[in-house]
């Protein structure tokens, strides 16, 4: 892959491995997935191999590298992207109905009209990632009082002696 100047990858590669292992396990299975600030495609190329993929960000030139990576790799699922500033517009539930896995993976701020609207939804799994355990924190209430159980969070140390932390959350719909 071709990474865009100013590319966001994560700081670790053996961190991101083991996020991006979380959230292909618990999203097997799922035909169609929804990946929500997907960036350069972190977890929408991983995901590619057993699911259709639709791939949201702000980012064109993220979307073009992850794009470009698609169509160069063989065995992968149909991949299709959608610019969109999820802040300004999140996807409405129906629009959401299509998809049986969703990830999301917002910036420091995340994803609290994007939860929303996913808690409206019929997603039966979903994997929030965060870097951010306050606005997580946030987010996982409005998708458990919107009917999903969560059943892990996993903390992951990617800085070192520092107070940062990522953490995968894994919800379903019962």
């Amino acid at each position: 892959m071709e990474l865009p100047t100013g590319a966001f990858l994560q700081a670790v590669e053996s961190t991101e491995r083991a996020m991006a292992d979380l959230v292909v396990s618990h999203l097997a299975g799922a035909k169609r997935v929804a990946d929500l600030f997907s960036g350069c495609g972190t977890f929408s190329l991983r995901l590619a191999p057993h699911s259709a993929v639709h791939a949201v960000e702000s980012d064109a030139a993220a979307l073009a590298a992850q794009d470009q990576a698609h169509r160069r790799a063989s065995g992968l699922k149909p991949l299709s992207t959608e610019r969109r500033d999820l802040f300004r517009r999140p996807i409405p539930a129906k629009e959401l109905k299509g998809f049986n896995g969703l990830v999301f993976d917002p910036p420091r701020a995340g994803a609290e009209g994007v939860a929303r609207e996913v808690a409206a939804s019929t997603v039966k799994r979903v994997a929030a990632v965060s870097c951010n355990p306050v606005t997580l924190a946030r987010d996982l209430k409005i998708l458990i009082d919107g009917g999903y159980r969560l059943v892990s969070v996993t903390p992951l140390d990617q800085f070192l002696w520092s107070h940062h932390v990522e953490a995968i959350a894994l919800l379903e719909r019962d």
